[in-house]
């Protein structure tokens, strides 16, 4: 008994010691279906979660049926949980507009709708203010052919998906995605 004492409290400190050592940041981001933003995503060193669902919209409770039609106002989106002394914010946004076209109105491959939007949703000031000028070095850097049309809007919710949506792509490996990393190197400067 002294032995599982002793064991418990061992974790109970290892635990405690890696909480205090993660700073932990929320995202929440549209990018055409989520299936394929989120397998890319949660692969990216420092994300500890990712959640698929709904974000934009005027209606509470969305569900993917009702978001489908193209009339909630609601983007397809994912919440993603990371350990910000891994991954900045202006990283994941770096990787973000690698791995979805930015510049499609309400379009990602062939998904087309208001639900299928690039969109990134702020929850703070300084994340509206990175979210701007990573969209400026995009832009600036001219690997797109033409100019993001992502949307910088506030955070108001995140409608979760139902579980079967959850790491769709994990659970379906032949499953759908029109997402792909892209070679851009965005900071790189043109010769």
């Amino acid at each position: 008994m002294k032995k599982i004492l002793i064991i418990f409290m061992f974790l109970a400190n290892y635990v405690n010691a890696i909480e205090k050592n993660i700073n932990v940041e929320t995202a929440y981001l549209a990018g055409g279906c989520y299936w394929g933003l989120e397998e890319l995503i949660r692969k990216l060193p420092g994300v500890i979660n990712t959640k698929v669902g709904f974000s934009g919209g005027q209606l509470k409770n969305a569900t993917y049926k009702e978001v489908s039609k193209g009339n909630t106002g609601h983007a397809e989106s994912i919440e993603v949980k990371y350990d910000a002394k891994i991954l900045e914010y202006k990283d994941l946004l770096l990787y973000f507009f690698k791995i979805h076209d930015p510049t499609t109105i309400n379009q990602q491959g062939n998904d087309k709708g208001t639900q299928y939007r690039s969109a990134v949703f702020y929850i703070s000031e300084q994340q509206k203010e990175i979210a701007n000028n990573i969209i400026e070095i995009v832009d600036q850097s001219g690997l797109w052919d033409s100019h993001v049309v992502t949307d910088v809007v506030p955070f108001s919710a995140f409608y979760l998906a139902k579980e079967s949506h959850q790491k769709y792509l994990k659970k379906n490996p032949k499953g759908y995605s029109c997402h792909f990393e892209r070679k851009f190197d965005f900071l790189k400067k043109k010769e």
